[in-house]
């Protein structure tokens, strides 16, 4: 029996933190069948106790074929319309 992580999700520490400005947490979510990933800070020791104790970061999973899509050469796609119309 396959598990459903449908609308879950999960985050472990950040082993790869160089700066303060990285997560202190990053995973992965599941939500309404589209998967993200997650990025997690906590709360500065010196913060306002009334802060979020973490705050969180959603970046959609990009499909690999919707990466290349994007990521077309400039000249290529000019020279793809480099016809003999002169507008």
């Amino acid at each position: 029996m396959e598990y459903d992580n449908t609308n879950r999700g999960q985050i472990w520490k950040n082993e790869d933190r160089k700066s303060d400005t990285h997560p202190q947490f990053k995973g992965s979510m599941n939500i309404e069948g589209v998967e993200y990933w997650v990025s997690a800070w906590t709360r500065k020791p010196d913060a306002n106790p009334k802060a979020p104790a973490l705050t969180f970061s959603f970046k959609k999973k990009e499909d690999k074929q919707d990466d290349q899509i994007h990521k077309t050469d400039p000249v290529s796609a000019v020279d793809e319309f480099d016809d003999k119309i002169p507008f």
